[in-house]
C-alpha cells in the first residue's frame, strides 16, 4: 500500500471529495512525520533566531547565581518585621553599600537593626534577606525609617536559581528560538546552540495565464502574486526557498520542475491546476510522478488541494512531501495558514506545542456574518481592542478569493467552524491573528 493510502486508510470517515479541515489537519501531521529534518549543525547564538533547537539546552549554572535585590533600597534581617503593631515604624543604621557587580565584604549583626544600601542586582549581603525600597524610606544622615506594614520579610529578594538551577533543561529539544530565548541562552553563558539544519522548500506557480514581473500586460492574463505571498510566508517561517519561477502548462515542463524541486527541496508547493477538470495538465503530471491524493476540503476559501509524495532521481534522497494549493492568492494564503505551515513547522522538527496551528483569539463581530453549515471559513477580518471587554472584529472588505487588498487590510481570519451557522452582530467569534505569521 502506498504511504498516502496507508494514512487515508487509518483515518476514520476519510472522504477526498468532502474533506474537513481537522481531517486534513490530521492527514498532514502524519505524512510529515518521516520527514522530519534530522541533521543538525552548531551556530552562534546570534544566528540563532528563529531555528528548532535540536537538543535540550541544560543549563551549566543557577540563574541567578546568588540571592540578590530586586530593587534599589536597603537590606535588612527581616526578623526585624516579626511581632510589630500596626503603625510601627522600623529603624535601620546603615552600615555599608552594596552595588551590582560588587559584593559588599561587611558583616551585619544579626537582628540590631544594621541595613546595607543596596542596588537593583547587587548580591544580599549575608544574614540580611529582605530589601526595603528607597521610596518608602525617610533617611537622615545613616539612619533609615520606615512603615512596618510596607513589607514582610524576604519581601525584594531574588533568590539564586529562582529562573534556572544548575543542571535544569533551560529549552527543550524541539522549541523555536525567541527572542526571549535569546537572551535565556545568553543568561546562561553558551555561545553556540545545536540547532536543526533549515527546511528547503522548493516553489512555483503554474498556468499559461500568469506573467511573471516584467513581462508586458497581455489580455487574460494577469501577473504572479503567488509566489511572493508564499515567499514571503516561507521566509517569515524560517525556511531555505528555492523558487523555481513561473511553469507554463506544458507536461515536460511540469515533470522537469517536480523533479528538479524534489532533488533540491525537502518540500514541494505549487499554486494552481489541482481543482477537477480543469484544462492544465498539473494534476496528471502530479499524478504519474508522485503518491498523491486530491482532495475537495469542506472550506472556503481553498477548496481544492493536492498533497502528495514527489521521489527525486537520485537514490540517497527521499521523497518530497508536495502541497498543492489552490491557484486564487487568497486561498493560497488561507490553505498555508491552516495547513501548511503546521505541516512544515513539524518537518523541521518543531515540537507539537510549536507546530499545532495558530491559537485562535475571542472577539465579539461588530456586523451580522452569513455562513452555512457544514463547511469552514475563513474570513478576513480587522481586530480592534475594546476597553474592559472582548476586541471587536470587523470583516474586511470584498471577501473574493482573488482580492488580496482584504487580505493586507485585515490583521485577521475570522474561523467559521464546519457546524456553526450564521452569526448575529455582538455574537463571540474566534480570530487567526496574523501578527508573527503573514
Amino acid at each position: 500500500m502506498s504511504r498516502i493510502a496507508d494514512i487515508a486508510a487509518a483515518l476514520a470517515g476519510y472522504d477526498p471529495k468532502a474533506l474537513g479541515v481537522d481531517a486534513v489537519q490530521a492527514f498532514l501531521a502524519r505524512l510529515a512525520e518521516p520527514a522530519i529534518v534530522t541533521q543538525a549543525e552548531r551556530i552562534p547564538l546570534r544566528d540563532a533566531l528563529g531555528r528548532v533547537l535540536a537538543e535540550d539546552i541544560v543549563s551549566p549554572v543557577s540563574v541567578p547565581p546568588h540571592d540578590n535585590s530586586a530593587m534599589d533600597g536597603f537590606a535588612f534581617d527581616g526578623s526585624a518585621l516579626d511581632g510589630l503593631a500596626d503603625g510601627a515604624t522600623v529603624q535601620l543604621r546603615v552600615i555599608g553599600t552594596a552595588l551590582a557587580g560588587a559584593a559588599w565584604r561587611g558583616s551585619p549583626g544579626p537582628g540590631d537593626g544594621d541595613g546595607v544600601k543596596i542596588m537593583t542586582g547587587a548580591v544580599m549581603p549575608a544574614g540580611l534577606d529582605t530589601v526595603v525600597p528607597q521610596e518608602f524610606c525617610t533617611v537622615e544622615g545613616n539612619a533609615v525609617r520606615f512603615p512596618a506594614q510596607a513589607l514582610r520579610r524576604g519581601d525584594n529578594r531574588r533568590l539564586a536559581g529562582e529562573d534556572l538551577q544548575q543542571g535544569q533543561p533551560a529549552l527543550r529539544q524541539g522549541e523555536i528560538v525567541s527572542p526571549a530565548a535569546l537572551g535565556m541562552v545568553a543568561s546562561l553563558g553558551l555561545p553556540m546552540v545545536q540547532v536543526f539544519r533549515r527546511l528547503r522548500v522548493a516553489y512555483f506557480s503554474t498556468g499559461d495565464e500568469i506573467l511573471s514581473l516584467g513581462d508586458l500586460p497581455r489580455e487574460g492574463a494577469v501577473y504572479d502574486s503567488n509566489r511572493y505571498t508564499v515567499f514571503g510566508l516561507l521566509t517569515r517561517l524560517g525556511c531555505e526557498v528555492i523558487d523555481l519561477g513561473l511553469v507554463r502548462d506544458d507536461p515536460a515542463a511540469l515533470e522537469s520542475a517536480l523533479r528538479r524541486a524534489a532533488s533540491k527541496a525537502d518540500a514541494i508547493i505549487t499554486s494552481g491546476g489541482v481543482s477537477v477538470g480543469e484544462a492544465d495538465h498539473t494534476r496528471a503530471v502530479m499524478q504519474r510522478l508522485g503518491d498523491m491524493a486530491f482532495w475537495r476540503v469542506a472550506m472556503r476559501p481553498g477548496r481544492p488541494m493536492a498533497v502528495g509524495l514527489i521521489p527525486p532521481n537520485m537514490p540517497d534522497r527521499g521523497p518530497a512531501v508536495l502541497f498543492g494549493l489552490p491557484g486564487n492568492p487568497v486561498a493560497v494564503m488561507v490553505t498555508f495558514l491552516a495547513f501548511v505551515r503546521p505541516a512544515l513547522r513539524r518537518m523541521m522538527g518543531c515540537n507539537a506545542a510549536c507546530s499545532a496551528p495558530p491559537p485562535l483569539l475571542r472577539a465579539t463581530s461588530v456586523g451580522a456574518i452569513r455562513k452555512k453549515p457544514g463547511r469552514t471559513e475563513y474570513q478576513r477580518g480587522s481586530v480592534h481592542p475594546v476597553a474592559g471587554s472582548l476586541p471587536e472584529v470587523r470583516i474586511a472588505g470584498n471577501q473574493g478569493s482573488g482580492v488580496l487588498s482584504s487580505m493586507v487590510e485585515a490583521n485577521g481570519l475570522v474561523v467559521l467552524h464546519h457546524d456553526q451557522g450564521n452569526v448575529a452582530a455582538g455574537e463571540a467569534v474566534d480570530v487567526m491573528m496574523f501578527d508573527g505569521v503573514i
